[in-house]
């Protein structure tokens, strides 16, 4: 089809500036409010719980969900919506093992949980590492899809979008905070699903019946196998691997984790996560008819001749059932997407940086709340800057592929730790230390060894390891090395601060104690 995405767009253009203005309004609101660490990161804990359910579909609901999607399904048909369906049922995860541990233990961190009985130094330095190598990933699928976009929006370099992204993204966290990203996010929230009713709706309209005409058309056209496995992961256990990571690495998102400490008490965070659950279930399901509806009307050629990862199948569905004014607000609600999945990952790598490794392992716990602030700002600047990089440095990846990988390095980072921590009565802080280490650096050494680097990027016939995403091994090894260490060097005090801890995560903090 003919398109007019690469050239200028004044809808487009209309409608970024609309929902940059808005934006920076809520940013210059909530720089108002935000005169403390508390605020800063966790808005003062006021967040309602439909508020934070919104705003964790938002931070949720990034550019793998909308573009990259949305491109996966376009191009390969069934095996696309793998990733519907498993950044979906990570929350079930959520609600009964982490919302209310979270919010009972921790302050501004998911650190704070583990290290809650264990020696907090050696607990957080390994937290902050994973937590950045999971920040890192998924802050480059995110800037991939906001430069591609940028770019066919307004006809400028790739490298230059990316920039623009930067310095929007950084102003939102920068001055407003947690308060500014999370209306942000509420905003973007419901744009995007409202957004994703009208594509859905238009498209169902051009087809002229329900999804099950609108599969059917695609089985016709492009053969029966879109509507079966196999397309895009072939193997099972591939299959299966990025399943375990896409349900467990939910539970482990720094960013997603964070907005646990946004509300008042243990009932609103699990409110939160059902009503965010509510959201995200209704959007994943539209992705079906939005995927399929772009290999139908747009065709996967077309798809590729734009973006050769498929992220702009979306964009392109916009413009050929709804003209250009449509594009240019579909194009805003993936940018509004963007920025505030961004704006959410740097203020959780500000917090590992400024937190974790600043105020409680630099300065021992004991820094001036002005000094917390400023050093949370240096790490937001220094998280944006890295961003930019990155963005520019890995041009042209599918973005929800990349989000998997991120996904992988939570679950196996993260989740494991998290777990035992809570659970597990004899886990030390060796155990601890070791299981985020080993799953953090297994994570990123099997995905280096695996198809996705040695054959897509390098170009190499062949990967000494074999699966796309690593984890189905480092997920399970990360569990096993934390017990196995935690067992070898037992920790007498850790054990005995177990029954407190559970005291804390059934009853909740003392007054005060927050």
């Amino acid at each position: 089809m003919d398109t007019s995405l690469g050239q200028t767009h004044a809808a487009a253009i209309a409608w970024f500036f609309l929902f940059v203005a808005a934006t920076l309004g809520i940013t210059f609101w909530a720089a108002r409010r935000t005169r403390s660490t508390e605020h800063f990161y966790a808005a003062g804990r006021s967040v309602t719980g439909l508020q934070n359910g919104l705003a964790l579909a938002g931070d949720y609901m990034s550019a793998a969900s909308f573009l990259g999607i949305a491109g996966l399904v376009a191009l390969s048909g069934f095996d696309g919506l793998i990733y519907s369906i498993g950044f979906l049922v990570g929350w079930p995860v959520v609600t009964f093992l982490i919302a209310e541990p979270l919010r009972n233990l921790g302050r501004f961190t998911f650190a704070d949980v583990v290290a809650a009985r264990l020696r907090p130094v050696p607990v957080r330095l390994a937290a902050a590492f994973g937590t950045l190598a999971v920040v890192t990933f998924y802050l480059i699928a995110q800037m991939v899809g906001a430069g591609n976009l940028i770019k066919l929006l307004f006809g400028i370099p790739y490298e230059w979008a990316i920039v623009i992204v930067g310095l929007v993204m950084t102003a939102y966290v920068l001055f407003g905070g947690m308060l500014a990203t999370t209306w942000v996010q509420i905003v973007k929230a419901v744009l995007l699903i409202g957004g994703a009713f009208a594509l859905a709706g238009l498209v169902l309209w051009e087809v002229g019946g329900g999804p099950l005409s609108l599969f059917a058309r695609a089985a016709a056209e492009h053969g029966d196998q879109v509507l079966g496995p196999g397309q895009l992961v072939a193997d099972p256990l591939d299959a299966l691997s990025l399943g375990l990571a896409l349900m467990l690495g939910t539970a482990g998102l720094p960013h997603i984790l964070m907005r646990f400490y946004t509300v008042p008490d243990a009932r609103t965070a699990r409110t939160s996560v059902a009503w965010a659950t509510g959201f995200i279930g209704v959007f994943y399901l539209l992705t079906f008819v939005l995927g399929f509806g772009a290999m139908v009307i747009v065709g996967p050629e077309a798809i590729r001749a734009v973006d050769k990862g498929g992220n702009m199948a979306a964009p392109l569905l916009a413009e050929a059932v709804g003209g250009t004014g449509f594009l240019g607000f579909i194009a805003a609600v993936a940018f509004a997407t963007i920025l505030a999945v961004v704006a959410g990952l740097t203020l959780s790598g500000a917090a590992a940086l400024s937190h974790d490794v600043w105020v409680n392992v630099v300065r021992g716990g004991e820094a001036p709340e002005r000094e917390q602030f400023l050093v949370a700002r240096v790490a937001t600047v220094l998280g944006s800057l890295s961003a930019v990089a990155l963005g520019i440095v890995f041009k042209g990846e599918n973005v929800a592929y990349m989000v998997g990988l991120a996904f992988a390095i939570a679950a196996s980072a993260n989740f494991p730790a998290l777990v035992l921590s809570i659970f597990w009565r004899p886990f030390s802080t060796r155990g601890a230390q070791a299981s985020m280490l080993v799953g953090t650096l297994s994570s990123l050494l099997l995905i280096f060894l695996s198809p996705t680097i040695q054959v897509a990027v390098l170009g190499h016939a062949s990967a000494p390891f074999p699966l796309k995403n690593p984890g189905l091994v480092t997920i399970p090894l990360a569990f096993l090395v934390g017990i196995v260490v935690s067992l070898l060097t037992p920790e007498p005090d850790a054990a005995t601060r177990f029954d407190a801890m559970q005291r804390r995560l059934h009853l909740g903090p003392e007054a005060g104690e927050e």
